[in-house]
């Protein structure tokens, strides 16, 4: 009798923190097609997307090392920051 081994789960890097975490645990931001970022809720926004952790740390971190205009390679727009704002404030740490 053998057992199923259990699978790995997927592993992204938090673009704050630069530390590796299981994928659904991260907070994922992708770019729609008109170029503007999004919040990909169910991680299924076929578009390039990066992954930040769900702690207050790695938001300050993204805001001063422009993390997410480093990774999407375009500037961000100040609604989007307002919005991540709003999404880090209803977390708690």
């Amino acid at each position: 009798m053998t057992t199923k081994q259990p699978k790995n789960k997927p592993m992204r890097k938090c673009v704050g923190c630069n530390e590796m975490k299981e994928k659904e645990s991260l907070l994922r931001i992708a770019l729609n097609a008109s170029g503007g970022a999004i919040f990909d809720t169910n991680h299924t926004v076929q578009s390039r997307g990066a992954y930040l952790c769900k702690k207050k740390e790695c938001y300050k971190k993204v805001l001063k090392n422009k993390g997410l205009e480093r990774s999407f390679k375009r500037k961000l727009s100040d609604d989007f920051y307002n919005e991540l704002e709003q999404v880090f404030l209803s977390y708690e740490d």
